[in-house]
This record gives C-alpha cells, structure tokens and sequence, in this order.
C-alpha cells in the first residue's frame, strides 16, 4: 500500500514539473514575441557573397526585427530563396538548341516573397553517356 502512495505522490510531482515548465515556455514566447499579426519580411541577405549565413528584416507597425537566416549555396537564384518549387522530371534534349527544360510549380513562398507561380529551369544536354556500370582498372602487375 504504502509504494502505490510514494507512485502516485511522484507522478503528482512530475505533472506539476512539466506544467509548469510549459508555462515558462509560453511566458518566454510572449516576452520575445510580439502582438502584432502583420509582419512584412524582407529577403534573406547573406553576410558575405551571396549564400550562406545572413539575415532578414521584418517590420510590423511600430516595430522591426531581425531574424537569422540561411541561404543555401545551391539555392536557384533566378527565384529567391524564398520560393519553393515541385519539379517535373527533365524533358528530352533538343538538338536545335542542346538544352533540356522542366518547369516547376509553386509549392511554398516563405516570409510573404513575391514568387512566380510556374517557373522554368534549362540546362545543357549532356554529350556523356551515363555507364550503369564502373570499368576498375587492374592494380596487380602483369
């Protein structure tokens, strides 16, 4: 009898523990956070070249913060970072131009970006043919 007490008195004081950790997190949100609902954000701008770490301003009413972010170094700069697209599968070479093309729709703008709703992507055809298998050259002497 006396161990379903001690079970019960630590299950009592663990719920409080996590509610009251719960609390400290929305306290802490509210604090850093702010009342306004209508932020404007600007475009991540890296700290040097053009990706990588950087940063981007936003602005609501009276208030602006700044926000770290990150540009990936292989992100498509014809459409921002901030714009996400779903990609077809590449279409076939054309021999006019030695170029392939697939088009992309819009599936996520972050940070209320202007994004173009269907882009298209080009790039040169490849002269290699792709080997499924890899020759090994010998090591041993003959």
């Amino acid at each position: 009898m006396q161990v379903h007490g001690l079970l019960l008195l630590l299950a009592l004081i663990l719920l409080a523990a996590t509610t009251e950790a719960g609390k400290n997190k929305k306290e802490k949100a509210k604090k850093d956070g702010s009342e306004c609902e209508d932020w404007r954000w600007g475009p991540c701008i890296p700290n040097s070249k053009d990706c990588g770490l950087g940063y981007r301003e936003g602005t609501c009413e009276d208030e602006s913060k700044k926000l770290k972010c990150k540009i990936p170094c292989n992100w498509k700069k014809k459409f921002g970072a901030d714009c996400k697209y779903k990609f077809e599968s590449w279409g076939g070479c054309s021999a006019q131009t030695g170029v392939k093309t697939r088009s992309g729709i819009l599936k996520k703008a972050l940070y209320n970006a202007q994004c173009e709703e269907i882009v298209y992507v080009t790039k040169p055809c490849s002269s290699k043919i792709k080997s499924k298998s890899k020759a090994k050259k010998g090591k041993g002497k003959d």
